[in-house]
């Protein structure tokens, strides 16, 4: 029964909330806005969007950094038959927050590739960088709730 307990708060702890994103992009060889949307599910990976130049990219991003780790520390003492034990679980956030890597093409076979760091309902950033190897920051927000 406390196995079962445990088992089920640690995937409460991990299981986020859904959450969609706006994405501002900015190439580095001029000051053109661009804008795109990811979308969250609360899983380790979320459709994607983002238009750039009439172009429209779509993919999937990937987290290949969690936003926190969890884990369990058992610690005892004594001896023979009357030593005890006990253990917990925790959660710690990764300070730098989720990394994700996105995939994204284009109708006509344009690729966009991009790394992003944030997520879990916190706004973040990143770069990402077209085939002709023309790179474009990134600033990455919650979108309002509708």
């Amino acid at each position: 029964m406390t196995k079962t307990f445990a088992i089920l708060a640690a995937a409460l702890t991990l299981g986020g909330c859904a959450s969609s994103y706006q994405l501002t992009l900015m190439p580095r060889d001029s000051g053109k806005l661009y804008f795109g949307t990811a979308e969250d599910t609360g899983g380790s990976e979320g459709a994607m969007a983002i238009e750039i130049e009439g172009r429209t990219y779509r993919g999937t991003w990937v987290e290949v950094v969690a936003d926190r780790t969890t884990g369990y520390v058992a610690g005892g003492f004594g001896g023979g038959r009357r030593g005890w034990a006990a253990g917990s679980f925790f959660s710690m956030e990764n300070p730098r927050g989720a990394e994700a890597k996105a995939l994204l093409r284009s109708e006509d076979g344009a690729g966009l590739r991009c790394d992003l760091r944030g997520g879990a309902g916190r706004p973040g950033g990143g770069t990402c960088r077209d085939d002709r190897g023309l790179e474009y920051d990134v600033q990455v927000r919650v979108a309002p709730r509708k």
